[in-house]
């Protein structure tokens, strides 16, 4: 894996402003953190993979015996979610938004 800040080229479009963006707003210099933010971006990627085919055919799907059942794709975007969300865990990103206003504060507050 390269150092660089440039986004890998098997990433999708949307995926590659993603990893600009977060390098943009934290600091991902490391490799090991590079390589983590690369392969939740892969799962984005096959999620967003997964949630067009299920647009495409629906939800549910025909066996070849005519019975419905879930769309096969459905367990790929599953799976696919919590590697993304599994990778900015181990990020360890600061994802509370700063609260100049009024509202509930966060819970370290």
């Amino acid at each position: 894996m390269k150092k660089s800040g440039k986004p890998p080229k098997t990433l999708s479009v949307e995926a590659r402003r993603m990893w600009s963006r977060m390098l943009a707003e934290y600091d991902l210099a490391d490799e090991a953190g590079l390589m983590i933010l690369q392969t939740g971006l892969e799962a984005f990627d096959r999620m967003r993979g997964a949630q067009a085919a299920i647009l495409k055919d629906g939800i549910v799907v025909r066996d070849r015996w005519g019975q419905t059942k879930p769309h096969p794709a459905a367990s790929i975007e599953r799976d696919s979610r919590a590697q993304y969300l599994g990778a900015l865990k181990q990020l360890n990103l600061d994802m509370e938004p700063l609260r100049d206003g009024p509202g509930r504060p966060g819970g370290n507050a």
